[in-house]
């Protein structure tokens, strides 16, 4: 396996530790929507170079735009099958920084065009379907759900928590509350922090992961809500083994996004004994039994705010459906792994039928 990406910073470390070659290709920030990156790739005559020299069975796009250019290219002139992931809400990213809705509307059908070239279209789960039929995809859909490197035996776990939580600081009887993803408002962290709000006065402690265009906007509404000692900023925190220890040290991960399709932060929270706390209405929360891997509250503050104090109150409930979650939510790669290549080989058997060979 290869994986070709565009240049990111700060993954020097991660790229090194891979058990495979990575090539990168030149990147440039998008404007107003930090992290993201617009790759160069024809910027890269390095990369360009060993692209050219690189030789495929399969081509697997996570994306539908430079690299999604890069493995249709591939899998055109080498006649080869191409796969491709759907898994996020594009038309909203689209919306965030074009102002008119005609040119929106025109980015949808070209990210569907891409789709439609595809020899098999893969989502992480059922849920995310509808978004896919809605921006006008007619075609066949395969669920092939997400893994997860946090997956560690429970005595681990259990040593890693209490590290970390004497690490940070956090009391005995205090919750600690975590948030692990971009910091943009679409990811609902202004819902979380009214919800906090209301209960500001009890034994809690929430942590940020992450980084985005919204980052300085958020900790100004921290210091607004006057919830300055109840929350921490963390930043991006690209070493997998502390983000695995700090999701270990959490009773409750809190995701109230109706933005996210299938977030792999869910999965690694669960992996960690961790369960967590979604929208009743949300695609994310697909995933979540009620009360039994994780909870679930309808799309409102007050609602949300009180199904936190009553978890609070009662530890046992927070610790039975983390349980559960790392027997249900959280599969690991490896165990994923199987099932795809197996999926690849079959694809690979109907492209040689359809094409001859």
């Amino acid at each position: 396996m290869s994986v070709i990406t565009p240049y990111a910073p700060g993954s020097g470390q991660v790229i090194k530790q891979a058990p495979y070659p990575v090539y990168r290709f030149t990147s440039i920030p998008i404007p107003f929507r930090p992290p993201y990156r617009f790759g160069l790739p024809y910027f890269s005559p390095i990369f360009l170079q060993e692209w050219r020299n690189m030789r495929f069975d399969l081509v697997h796009a996570h994306c539908p735009f430079t690299t999604a250019d890069l493995a249709r290219s591939a899998a055109k002139s080498q006649h080869i099958p191409l796969v491709a992931t759907f898994h996020s809400k594009y038309r909203q990213d689209f919306e965030h920084n074009v102002p008119n809705k005609d040119v929106v509307d025109m980015m949808v059908k070209r990210v569907i065009r891409f789709y439609e070239k595809a020899d098999e279209v893969w989502i992480p789960q059922a849920a995310v379907e509808p978004t896919l039929r809605e921006y006008g995809y007619k075609g066949a859909v395969t669920v092939v759900e997400n893994g997860n490197d946090f997956s560690t035996p429970v005595e681990e776990i259990e040593a890693l928590r209490n590290d970390m939580r004497e690490e940070l600081g956090l009391l005995p009887n205090e919750t600690m509350l975590l948030f692990v993803g971009q910091h943009i408002w679409e990811k609902n962290i202004g819902f979380i922090l009214d919800a906090l709000a209301l209960i500001k006065d009890k034994p809690f402690h929430l942590y940020m992961v992450g980084t985005g265009y919204a980052v300085h906007d958020i900790r100004d509404k921290i210091k607004e809500l006057g919830l300055s000692q109840n929350v921490t900023m963390l930043g991006n925190i690209h070493d997998r083994e502390r983000l695995k220890a700090i999701d270990a040290a959490a009773d409750l991960f809190l995701f109230p996004s109706l933005y996210d399709n299938a977030p792999l932060v869910v999965r690694e929270a669960a992996a960690m004994h961790t369960p967590s706390l979604m929208l009743q209405e949300s695609t994310a929360a697909e995933v979540i039994q009620p009360d039994i891997n994780g909870f679930l509250t309808a799309n409102d503050k007050h609602a949300y705010a009180a199904r936190i104090c009553h978890l609070m109150e009662h530890p046992e409930l927070l610790q039975a459906a983390g349980k559960k979650a790392s027997n249900t939510i959280a599969r690991s790669w490896e165990d994923v792994i199987d099932e795809v290549i197996l999926r690849y080989r079959d694809i690979q058997e109907s492209y040689k039928i359809k094409h001859g060979k």
